[in-house]
């Protein structure tokens, strides 16, 4: 690379160039020299005189003109393109790649989802319970960034869908399967939370969490819940409660074996001091949805107050492209001088 001395001190000239000369203002520059040089040529052809008077000269204007006089401003052309080139190369360009190094404090989700019958009903219309959970769930799991999150599902009894994990597509392809039908009925909340515990309570996550969603009372499993909400408290981890369908009488679907499906009304029997003392117990938040829009703001709610902290440190590593543009433009000032003094040369 060249260097430049002033007084003793030594620059390097691209240094230069890249600190103290803008790319804009190189192009401006740029511009203004073309334009120069365009003005220039359609001013001289304009008005240059010629060499040698002639009394007539309507038997040469109508002769035809060769190859050679049709093709000459072609040397202006490569000249203007020699002259952007250069522009260009002055300017630096320079392609870069960005390297991000992220590090985080994840969070550990498990997430409780209640399978029993009662989430048929069909008051978070034109769907039923489950469905819109399952919706909202899959919402969320698009929501995080580098947590790993787990599903538990239950009804009379608990099991894991799918252990704690980064890979989303997998965890989101195992929400969809969730249906009705797959444990005997029931809703056993504190087995399900005790399940959650077992594959949180070795995790070395900064924030260990639970969300449990249900739409009816403990009924079934042999711990109940707030034995499990001790326990939970008792391995740092908090346990947000969700209590699903509206107050009063839902619709149950009905398969009627003489006429079908039918459809009656039952009441919604949701344990909500339950729900809340778990939530107390282990430093949370209880909340209750009453509709799809309302399940919607509580899982964006607890995804606010659940926040991975992440740094991104970013590098870029540059490579030159400058010295390219630097022999096009070389190449097509060359190129237009054998052409105008071989080809194109024109006699005086």
């Amino acid at each position: 690379m060249s260097n430049i001395e002033f007084g003793g001190l030594s620059f390097s000239l691209f240094e230069i160039i890249d600190t103290t000369i803008p790319p804009i203002a190189i192009f401006v520059v740029g511009l203004i020299l073309i334009a120069g040089m365009i003005y220039y040529h359609l001013r001289r052809k304009r008005f240059k005189s010629a060499t040698i008077k002639y009394s007539d000269i309507r038997i040469v204007r109508r002769a035809a003109r060769t190859s050679r006089q049709r093709f000459r401003p072609l040397l202006t052309v490569l000249r203007l393109l020699a002259v952007a080139v250069l522009v260009v190369a002055f300017a630096r360009p320079r392609l870069g790649t960005e390297y991000q190094e992220v590090t985080s404090e994840g969070v550990d989700i498990m997430l409780a989802l209640d399978v029993s019958s009662s989430m048929q009903a069909e008051d978070f219309k034109p769907h039923n319970r489950l469905y819109v959970a399952k919706e909202e769930i899959k919402k969320f799991i698009n929501r995080r960034v580098n947590d790993r999150i787990g599903l538990v599902v239950f009804a009379r009894y608990s099991y894991t869908q799918c252990p704690l994990t980064t890979d989303y597509g997998v965890l989101l392809n195992f929400v969809d399967q969730v249906n009705f039908g797959v444990v005997e009925d029931g809703t056993a909340i504190g087995m399900a939370v005790a399940n959650g515990i077992n594959r949180l309570r070795e995790s070395v996550a900064e924030s260990k969490i639970m969300i449990l969603l249900t739409d009816g009372d403990n009924n079934a499993g042999e711990i109940d819940p707030i034995t499990a909400a001790n326990l939970a408290k008792a391995t740092d981890i908090k346990i947000y409660t969700i209590g699903a369908g509206k107050p009063g009488n839902a619709l149950y679907p009905y398969n009627d074996p003489l006429f079908g499906k039918r459809y009656v009304y039952q009441p919604t029997r949701i344990d909500e001091e339950t729900l809340k003392k778990m939530a107390e117990i282990t430093d949370a938040k209880y909340f209750r949805a009453r509709s799809g829009e309302e399940l919607e703001s509580i899982y964006t709610m607890i995804d606010e107050l659940e926040k991975t902290e992440i740094e991104v440190a970013s590098h870029i590593q540059y490579q030159e492209l400058f010295h390219f543009f630097v022999y096009a433009g070389l190449l097509l000032l060359v190129l237009e001088m054998i052409l105008g003094g071989t080809y194109f040369r024109k006699l005086p």
